[in-house]
């Protein structure tokens, strides 16, 4: 199993930028595999903390079951626009997917259960520090992080 303290671990600054930008709102998106196969994609709130990244399902919820049948997730940061005419301010979009882990309740005042996410990719895309290029950095524990920019 891959928790976020490996990503951090092996790749700290880029696992830094993916962090802020899952930070920077309260609420992510989802995407699970439905009984059917098909994709379902679901508003969600994310934690990091003790280097693991943890979701929730609320009792009952359809991303749960899903979870439980087939553990596949991708997990997507809040999008914003990038700001009015400093494009490249703008902190991208991340991404990371992998496998749900069942790790108990959620706890406090809150039900539902809690998953741990066994991490198999990270991807953070943005522009270059001119926004003439899209930068897209891709992390993975066997090949590390790598690179690809696009014109």
């Amino acid at each position: 199993m891959v928790a976020w303290k490996d990503v951090e671990a092996a790749a700290p600054e880029f696992a830094a930028r993916v962090r802020r930008i899952f930070d920077a709102h309260k609420h992510k998106t989802i995407a699970t595999i439905r009984a059917d196969g098909g994709p379902r994609i679901s508003g969600i709130e994310a934690e990091f903390a003790g280097g693991e990244l943890t979701f929730g399902s609320m009792p009952g919820a359809r991303k749960g079951a899903d979870l439980h049948r087939d553990p596949r997730f991708a997990l997507h940061s809040p999008s914003v626009d990038p700001p009015e005419g400093d494009p490249a301010g703008w902190a991208g979009d991340a991404k990371i997917a992998g496998r749900a882990v069942p790790a108990g309740e959620v706890g406090g005042d809150t039900e539902g259960e809690l998953f741990r996410a066994d991490v198999h990719e990270v991807v953070r895309t943005g522009l270059d520090d001119e926004a003439t290029m899209l930068v897209i950095e891709i992390w993975t524990p066997g090949g590390g992080l790598r690179r690809v920019e696009r014109a």
